[in-house]
């Protein structure tokens, strides 16, 4: 098994287990030990991996960081662990104390689910406030494994975390300040978008007029930015619909179906749920005038969901083992993905059946 695959089983049991998972020490045998050794760690030698070393800091004694990984004798990396339903933010300065006391370069913090790794990049062996790297079990990316490896004991080299951390460290700040923009542009910032596109003089009134177009303009190009790279990604062609098995449609009412962008969407992200459960090619949507139905291999007798956005109100429509359907509320597309494990079971009594 390689190393993506490993963290993938890893991920997969952390979903599974966390509601089980009711203590801090739970946290660490369940979750955080398996990880270190996926990193490569053998977590039965203390040489190597060591708990409840000491960090004793001015006058606290008895300060203890619960891991200790060590390479070739030297310390590593500091492991700080909470509970997976901590919130990591409110624990930094523990980790911060401990940091100062040891020669570790890298301080990671981490609930089991969440890790953020922290280095001196601002300050020679002063922690820096904000971690250079961070990653979700849950959410995981390939970006986000390929920098995981540096971290690896057979790929372990300080010199090239160090310098691939600092450009990571100024991307991820560009990467925020851009992302603060998109939802509430600075005065400044406006300004020099304004600038861009508008020959005249910027004044208060201008500002005060474009400013909302300089926001709605980055949410519009996020949302088209999203959409292509899902329905690229997602679906590279979408199957034809064959309806040899459906009663025939006047002509009348198929000129009164109208397939919304909306609708098309909530169909890429259905897909895009059941992606590691089925072949996307046996999910298919078919279009009506009351509701838009994505279907299991074509067959109106096998509906994943029905999306019914043509009223004032969103409903997505799932159906039980024995068809009976149920109607959620939806505000955002998004909601779509609270109802993920609907979803993936409804597809489940298809493919037992």
């Amino acid at each position: 098994m390689d190393f993506k695959d490993s963290l993938l089983v890893l991920a997969d049991r952390v979903a599974k287990l966390k509601n089980d998972v009711k203590t801090e020490e739970a946290t660490k045998t369940s979750f955080v030990l398996p990880f270190l050794q996926s990193l490569g760690y053998d977590i039965f030698n203390p040489a190597e991996v060591t708990p409840e070393c000491d960090c004793d800091y001015g006058t606290k004694k008895g300060e203890k960081i619960d891991y200790t990984v060590r390479l070739n004798n030297e310390p590593i990396m500091l492991i700080e662990c909470k509970h997976w339903s901590a919130d990591l933010d409110k624990h930094k300065a523990q980790l911060f104390r401990y940091y100062h006391v040891s020669q570790a370069k890298f301080g990671v913090l981490t609930n089991g689910i969440t890790y953020k790794f922290f280095a001196d990049l601002e300050t020679p062996n002063k922690m820096d406030d904000k971690p250079f790297f961070e990653i979700n079990l849950l959410d995981l990316r390939d970006s986000h494994i390929d920098k995981l490896k540096e971290f690896c004991h057979d790929q372990y080299d300080i010199n090239r975390i160090l310098n691939s951390a600092t450009e990571l460290k100024y991307i991820n700040a560009i990467k925020a300040y851009i992302s603060a923009q998109s939802i509430e542009p600075s005065e400044e910032f406006a300004k020099f978008i304004i600038k861009q596109v508008y020959n005249g003089i910027v004044t208060k009134s201008v500002m005060d007029e474009f400013t909302p177009m300089v926001k709605r303009a980055f949410q519009l190009f996020t949302n088209d930015y999203v959409n292509k790279r899902l329905k690229s990604a997602i679906t590279p062609e979408v199957p034809a619909v064959d309806i040899s098995t459906e009663s025939e449609t006047s002509s009348t009412e198929e000129s009164k179906i109208v397939t919304t962008e909306e609708e098309l969407q909530g169909f890429y992200i259905v897909r895009a749920i059941l992606c590691n459960t089925v072949d996307l090619q046996r999910v298919v949507y078919r279009d009506a005038q009351s509701y838009f139905a994505i279907l299991f291999d074509n067959n109106n007798r096998k509906p994943i969901c029905r999306l019914h956005f043509n009223g004032g109100k969103k409903y997505i429509e799932t159906f039980d083992e024995n068809k009976n359907g149920t109607k959620h509320l939806i505000e955002s597309l998004n909601d779509i993905y609270k109802i993920s494990d609907i979803l993936i079971q409804t597809v489940g009594y298809y493919l037992k059946a």
